[in-house]
């Protein structure tokens, strides 16, 4: 489903009787972050692994040796499960700001997040190919816990390549001329 889309339509909901849980979904540099702090302005409590690990660890192949990023995410995305599961059960709203590139994990989200008793939406970012790399290029000059781990052309290929697109699982696609 492809849908013009406003940040507005996420925030002015008739039916508030479950906290709202928004699922950014997206390829590296595609404007997850952009969009989850947004959302975080307006009252949204925002979970990213990588300002988890950023905050816990430091900075990746400088504060710890790069063989421990992945079980570092494996961590900090555990703990953040856990967080979400008490943000719906305090009737927060949430903005999940992980790529969820597998449906297989998306699915496992929205099943969480339904039995804890909260509604999600799921925001996927689409970006042409192109467009990923000059921001990633650009982004790689930044030094904030987003820009810690670079990311070449050869992983944004991987990246791309790997990619399970969402298609028919109640997704809102917002194309990057679309993000206002």
């Amino acid at each position: 489903m492809r849908e013009s889309f406003n940040i507005n339509d996420l925030i002015c909901r008739t039916d508030v009787t479950a906290p709202l849980i928004v699922m950014m979904c997206g390829v590296a540099g595609s404007g997850k972050t952009t969009f989850a702090q947004r959302l975080e302005k307006v009252g949204f409590v925002r979970l990213s692994i990588d300002e988890e690990i950023w905050a816990t660890n430091g900075r990746y192949g400088i504060d710890y040796p790069i063989e421990m990023y992945e079980q570092l995410k494996v961590n900090a995305e555990l703990k953040l499960r856990n967080q979400l599961v008490i943000l719906v059960e305090e009737k927060r709203n949430v903005v999940i700001d992980f790529s969820f590139w597998q449906q297989k994990r998306r699915n496992e989200y929205k099943k969480l997040i339904e039995d804890v008793g909260g509604e999600w939406k799921l925001i996927y970012l689409k970006v042409h190919p192109s467009d990923l790399r000059e921001r990633l290029r650009v982004r790689s000059q930044r030094f904030d816990a987003n820009a810690a781990f670079t990311i070449t052309d050869e992983i944004l290929n991987s990246f791309l390549h790997g990619f399970e697109v969402p298609s028919g699982e109640g997704e809102i696609v917002i194309e990057d001329k679309e993000q206002t």
